[in-house]
């Protein structure tokens, strides 16, 4: 009872007898806290491909680089979670292109399609059930590390270069159950090529999302990457090395203040595990000797480096957004001691015109450099009306 009193205060829009819907959401964070449970012993192991979890798109780059929860239309958002995927992105393909790196291109292609039981083509309102309760998309992500020169041991060149890529399909489909509920599952083939070394994985999500009826709360939950590699790098000595793909389990919550523009946004990642540092060392300015001191992360400051948060201005039409996040694990591996620096932070806007929509986002991914990413949004089914 606590409990459904509890929901009701948060939620104004589930009402009391709606117990069966709070249990529905209590079971969801409980199978989130056992998979983390299970996680902190299958995911003991080194994980590859770690290309993986960065931002393919703007909006999540906004966003600090994940959104599990923020189901609107956006079909670059079904990448973080197939359950997203949302009535409006049908017919709908997005754009992406990133910049990190000097001579590094990551760019990626994404396309939206609904079908189900009616055959009649209309917008969807909002309003009720859709019409077409089966969403899909497919992603492809292209990420190309440039050309790199060879060099032995000692670092001497030796003549010649070779180059390297990852290339990461996604093939998403999500269920509407009833109104405010949906399911999703993600399957992810990954190749990359390292000069002559290769490698092919399979991957998968799987992904639930839940949103008052008004919309103004939501919730959604996702485990990332369940794979592994199918031909490894190298071989050992027991044959082909195959090394797991970076599990990642999220739980995000969403909510929109009645009555005025804005959104929050609370992501809590890699519940799976709980240590997210490694031990460093440093001078010891105080000692005459000049020794290095060992130091560790606080508690408090390891379950920060699982969060972000993100306030976003986004009118009710949501024609335009801006949004500024703060990822704590981000600040805490890309901040620069001796310099100013704005890692953890990540500012973005969108504006939507007519058919299209322009997005562009700025973070520091790097110790040296800002990362930049535009993404250009087409909705194909009003194109062509």
């Amino acid at each position: 009872m606590h409990m459904c009193n509890f929901c009701c205060n948060f939620v104004p829009d589930l009402k009391c007898s709606s117990v069966a819907i709070h249990k529905k959401i209590v079971v969801l964070v409980l199978c989130a806290w056992s998979i983390c449970s299970f996680g902190q012993v299958s995911n003991a192991g080194r994980s590859v491909f770690s290309f993986m979890s960065l931002p393919a798109s703007a909006r999540i780059n906004a966003m600090g680089g994940s959104n599990v929860s923020l189901s609107n239309g956006d079909v670059a958002l079904g990448m973080c979670n197939p359950a997203l995927l949302h009535a409006q992105s049908h017919q709908v393909m997005q754009l992406n292109y990133s910049y990190y790196l000097p001579g590094t291109m990551f760019a990626s292609v994404l396309y939206g399609h609904n079908f189900g039981r009616s055959k009649i083509e209309k917008p969807y309102t909002g309003e009720g059930e859709p019409d077409k309760p089966n969403y899909f998309a497919v992603g492809i992500h292209y990420l190309d590390y440039g050309k790199m020169k060879y060099a032995d041991e000692q670092g001497n060149l030796t003549g010649g270069s070779f180059g390297a890529r990852d290339i990461l399909i996604d093939v998403m489909y999500a269920r509407q159950l009833g109104r405010m509920f949906k399911v999703g599952v993600t399957l992810k083939p990954v190749y990359s090529i390292y000069e002559h070394y290769t490698s092919f994985a399979l991957g998968a999500d799987v992904g639930a999302h839940f949103q008052s009826k008004d919309s103004t709360f939501q919730m959604g939950l996702v485990l990332q990457n369940i794979g592994w590699q199918l031909k490894g790098f190298y071989s050992g000595e027991g044959g082909k090395n195959h090394e797991m793909l970076p599990l990642n389990l999220q739980l995000g919550i969403t909510y929109r203040i009645p009555k005025a523009p804005l959104r929050l946004h609370v992501q809590i990642h890699n519940m799976q595990t709980w240590k997210l540092d490694y031990e460093w060392t440093s001078r010891d300015k105080s000692a005459t000797t000049g020794d290095y001191i060992s130091h560790k992360v606080k508690w408090y400051d390891m379950m920060f480096r699982h969060t972000i948060f993100t306030i976003e201005v986004v009118p009710k039409s949501e024609k335009f957004y801006i949004a500024l996040s703060y990822n704590h694990r981000r600040r805490a591996e890309m901040n620069l001691i001796d310099q100013r620096s704005i890692a953890g932070l990540s500012l973005g806007a969108g504006v939507r015109i007519k058919q299209f929509r322009v997005d562009f986002a700025i973070s520091q991914m790097t110790k040296s450099n800002f990362s930049y990413q535009a993404g250009l949004t087409i909705d194909i089914n009003s194109l062509m009306k």
